[in-house]
This record gives structure tokens, C-alpha cells and sequence, in this order.
């Protein structure tokens, strides 16, 4: 078990492993790359909401009042509003998660011993979040309840009036299958396009391919075309699940989600054809797709609100191809937001896939020739 032969064999895979440092990577860097995005990503916890005011009061107590939100970790103050429905409009936009509306009578109210409402508007596309967000805000006016009543000596008690937006139901699979849905147009893309461009390198159809009267570009185009048909069959069968089955609402325009998905589908199509003129054979491919995947999903905003990642990941969100169609899929659908909101989704998506399918083209090229 321990002679020459096998201590040959075992110098002999590690000589091996040495002169192939993609194992190594794979093997040890990628799993350790990914669970610290994971770590920093997936959390329970809700902070940095960004959160407007409309203070009618604009006393010192009503200013209390906004100092104790905005000193929280839960929420981050963007600016103030002179009517309740510019607050409204940032909230449906997504400018804002969250606004608090203080009334004119908030402080005499307080000094009456009478109850004061304070409005508070949540963005409920994201259910969970916006759960959480009540249960922060309400726990921080119950402390400020006590803190007036020992400090300032006014009795009255603080009420928080809740009203979400866009999902007053808080349908919590609405937010959810909006993500889930971008992931399986690039994680499907990518996959299968990479391991069908990898098998037929493998079979030898490229030797033939470029002995036929076909010019290259006719050959790439030839590829792309049957993928993104049969790619965009399955968009419009989860589209049409995610109205028949979990009842979203298509609030917005039908054109916005069919440019939106041909875009993601395409940006999947772009992510498996690079990936194919990268790897060697169909296991790279595969480990390649997956190690590209989970950060993609990770960093997509499908599971937690991206203001909820810490301040150096959000970036990354912005060319992700999963997140902007997020943001495109619950805009469209869930809030009736047009084109004029969603066109920033728009160009980050059709740039991230034209620059991609440009590369990927330049290089499959390369190796035709």
C-alpha cells in the first residue's frame, strides 16, 4: 500500500494538481470567496432603509422624534418632503423604503395628554423587510414614548399608523419570485449554452461547420438564435406562473417585462458562451458556471434588500444582470412603474450583455480561425 508504486502515483497527481492551479483555485479559494459573500450577504437583519420625512410639526419635539428614528441602525435618512405625495412617489420609485409623516398637532397633542399619530409608509414589494421595518420603527416610538414622558413631562402616548405600499397584503412570495425568476434565466443561459458549445467542440461539428459555405457569423448567430427561443419559451411560461399561480399583479406595461426578460436571457446566453471559450473541456465549464452562479445570486437582491449589504458589496449589485431585472420584474409588475423609472435597469442590463456577448464573440472567433 506504502511502496514505490504508490508513493509514485501520489508524487504523480501532486506534480499534476501543481502544473493545474485551477484545481487549487476551485478547490480552495472559490468556496472561501463565496461563503464570505454569503456571510456578508445573507442576513436576517434589516439596516440602512432608507427612510424620508415629512415633518408638518417642525417643533423640537417632532425633531426628537426623527433624531431617534435616523440615530437607529435600522433606517437611514435621505431627505425631507413637503407633501405626502412626493413621499409617496419616492416610495413607489424606489428612492425610499420607508417615510414617516409627523402631523401639525404632533407636539400640542403630546402636551394635551392626547394621542399623536405619526404616519408611517413602508414599501411593501419586500414583505419581510417591511415587517421588520414596523417592528424597528414601533419598538423605537415605545422608546421615545418613555423617554417623553420622564424627560419632557408630556403624557401623551406616541401611536404608530402603518400603511404599506404596492403590496398591502404583504404577499411575501411577490418579492421573492421576481428574484428566483432572473436566476434561472442566466443560471439555465449560462449552463446550457456552455455545455452545448463544449460538446460539440468535443464531437468534432466545429471541424465541420467551418468546411461548409457558413460564414462565422452566420455560425454564431445560428447558436444564439435556437437558445434564446427555447430560453424565452421557459421566461414566458414562469412569467405567465408567477400571475396564474402566485397571483403578482401586472400592474405596469407587458413590453417592459418581454425587453427586460430577452435582455436576461440574452445576458445568460453571453455568460455560458464566454465561459465555453474559457474552459477546455465540460467539467471546467461547469466549475467555472458554478462558481460564477451563487455570487451572482448572492449579490442580486432576490432574497435580501440590497441596502441591507454592507456599503463595499452594493456596488457590485449594479452590473448584476439578476438584480437589475429584480428591480425591472417588481417595478413593472408589482409597483406600475414606466420606463422613465426602470430605464438606469435598462442600460446596465443591455450594456453587461453587449459587452459579454462581444468578448464572447471576439474569442469564439478566434478559436474558429
Amino acid at each position: 500500500m506504502f511502496g514505490n508504486r504508490f508513493r509514485a502515483l501520489l508524487f504523480k497527481e501532486f506534480r499534476q494538481m501543481r502544473h493545474d492551479r485551477r484545481i487549487a483555485f476551485v478547490a480552495i479559494l472559490a468556496p472561501f470567496i463565496q461563503l464570505c459573500i454569503f456571510g456578508f450577504v445573507l442576513s436576517a437583519n434589516v439596516t440602512n432603509l432608507p427612510l424620508g420625512i415629512l415633518d408638518e410639526s417642525q417643533t423640537p419635539e417632532s425633531r426628537e422624534l426623527i433624531s431617534a428614528l435616523t440615530q437607529s441602525e435600522a433606517f437611514k435618512l435621505e431627505g425631507y418632503y413637503a407633501s405626502p405625495g412626493a413621499l409617496g412617489r419616492a416610495i413607489t420609485v424606489g428612492k425610499l423604503d420607508a417615510g414617516v409623516v409627523i402631523p401639525y398637532d404632533y407636539a400640542r397633542s403630546l402636551y394635551r395628554h392626547q394621542v399623536a399619530q405619526v404616519q408611517f409608509l413602508l414599501n411593501g414589494t419586500n414583505a419581510n423587510t417591511a415587517e421588520i421595518a414596523q417592528g424597528y420603527a414601533s419598538e423605537i416610538i415605545s422608546v421615545d414614548n418613555l423617554r417623553t414622558l420622564h424627560v419632557l413631562g408630556a403624557g401623551g402616548p406616541v401611536v404608530l399608523m402603518p400603511a404599506f405600499l404596492n403590496n398591502p397584503g404583504l404577499v411575501g412570495s411577490w418579492f421573492m419570485v421576481c428574484g428566483v425568476l432572473g436566476m434561472l434565466m442566466i443560471l439555465n443561459g449560462s449552463m446550457i449554452c456552455s455545455t452545448m458549445m463544449i460538446k460539440e467542440r468535443s464531437a468534432g461539428t466545429i471541424d465541420q461547420l467551418l468546411m461548409s459555405p457558413a460564414t462565422t457569423s452566420e455560425i454564431i448567430v445560428a447558436k444564439i438564435v435556437p437558445l434564446f427561443i427555447l430560453l424565452g419559451i421557459m421566461a414566458t411560461v414562469s412569467v405567465g406562473a408567477i400571475r396564474l399561480v402566485f397571483g403578482v399583479p401586472f400592474h405596469g406595461g407587458l413590453g417592459l417585462i418581454v425587453l427586460g426578460a430577452s435582455l436576461c436571457v440574452l445576458s445568460g446566453i453571453a455568460l455560458g458562451m464566454f465561459v465555453a471559450t474559457l474552459a477546455k473541456n465540460a467539467l471546467q465549464a461547469q466549475l467555472a458556471v458554478f462558481f460564477l452562479n451563487p455570487p451572482l445570486a448572492a449579490l442580486s437582491g432576490a432574497f435580501t434588500p440590497i441596502e441591507a449589504m454592507p456599503k463595499w458589496l452594493q456596488p457590485f449589485t449594479v452590473p448584476n444582470p439578476v438584480a437589475n431585472w429584480a428591480i425591472i420584474a417588481r417595478g413593472a409588475l408589482v409597483k406600475g412603474s414606466t420606463f422613465d423609472v426602470l430605464w438606469p435597469n435598462f442600460l446596465a442590463l443591455a450594456l453587461f450583455t453587449a459587452v459579454l456577448l462581444t468578448l464572447s464573440v471576439i474569442r469564439y472567433r478566434k478559436q474558429l480561425a
